[in-house]
């Protein structure tokens, strides 16, 4: 995924956590170094620079003693637990159990660092709270030769544009091709969504969705601050027809029950968006935080909706917890 080559060029603090988890993968874990490599994004290389660095740094004592061993053992139990391709824990700075800011972060690092390659990538990015994090905390850089399209519209039926544009602002930060979807997330008709994507801008977003080489994007709960209800792109009839037809969680608008299954909402036929299909080749990641988000990654996951997880360690330990019930 990496084409750092042998540099470790990151914030110091993210190298030092880097490098506690790949000693902790290595000692703990008996991963090799290509492993080790393949699951953090890095050349083997980096791996052993790495490793050699938790050592000087004298992070390993028979056991890791850095702060980030508790978020690392989370995210390797949540792996197994739902058979992800990748996760990452942030430590809970703020102490709350949503921590937004920490989670935008170790996500804006994860595309920071496939983003070092010099052949072209395509990110598929969604939008929302969570994900405007990442675009804000993302470093700025000069890549003309990358992609970011949106995986959902940014436009309510009358016309109205929501104040997370992400997709622009990342294009923004790193200087690349901007593909927004500029369409009404919810359409007044089938026969109007029928018409904007038969449209050849929309078959040519869609080509580059199923060529991109990451998804990412946050994900929604129901109640009265479900975020499709606050920005208008649906109706509070909408929202409780959602609620009692068994929606338990909304990932790129589409409203999911505990199994990860559609649920029979009557705005769905009429709904835009580009649907997440992971596969092993490319990871679908989730950037979540907060309690009331916790049934809605565990109801991603049983639906093989996505394939990989970005949140803090208090959200973690939740849906860790509640997976037992």
């Amino acid at each position: 995924m990496s084409d750092t080559g042998d540099r470790i060029d990151m914030h110091g603090d993210r190298r030092i956590d880097l490098a506690a988890r790949a000693a902790w993968l290595y000692y703990e874990k008996s991963r090799t170094q290509d492993q080790i490599a393949a699951q953090l994004g890095v050349s083997r290389q980096i791996v052993q620079r790495l490793i050699a660095l938790a050592q000087s740094e004298k992070l390993m004592r028979f056991q890791l003693i850095h702060p980030m061993s508790e978020c690392i053992e989370l995210a390797e139990k949540l792996t197994d637990r739902f058979g992800l391709q990748y996760c990452d824990v942030a430590l809970n700075e703020s102490g709350n159990v949503e921590d937004i800011p920490s989670v935008g972060l170790l996500a804006a690092l994860y595309l920071e660092n496939l983003l070092q390659q010099k052949a072209p990538v395509t990110i598929g990015i969604g939008n929302g709270k969570a994900m405007r994090e990442v675009a804000r905390r993302l470093q700025q850089m000069n890549r003309p030769q990358h992609k970011c399209v949106s995986l959902m519209g940014n436009l309510t039926r009358d016309g109205r544009a929501s104040h997370y544009d992400v997709v622009t602002w990342l294009a923004e930060r790193i200087n690349a091709q901007c593909y927004p979807l500029p369409m009404p997330v919810v359409t007044n008709s089938i026969e109007e969504r029928k018409v904007l994507q038969a449209q050849p801008g929309y078959k040519m977003l869609s080509a580059l969705v199923d060529e991109a080489s990451v998804l990412m994007m946050g994900i929604g709960y129901w109640g009265a601050e479900a975020s499709l209800l606050m920005d208008g792109f649906i109706t509070p009839a909408e929202t409780r027809q959602a609620m009692e037809r068994g929606g338990v969680g909304e990932l790129l608008g589409s409203a999911i029950d505990s199994r990860g299954r559609l649920v029979d909402a009557d705005y769905h036929p009429r709904l835009t968006s580009f649907s997440p299909t992971p596969s092993v080749s490319r990871p679908t990641i989730i950037v979540a935080s907060g309690a009331n988000r916790v049934q809605a990654v565990q109801a991603a996951f049983a639906g093989s909706l996505a394939n990989g997880l970005i949140t803090d360690e208090n959200t973690a330990r939740l849906i860790l917890k509640d997976q037992h019930r």
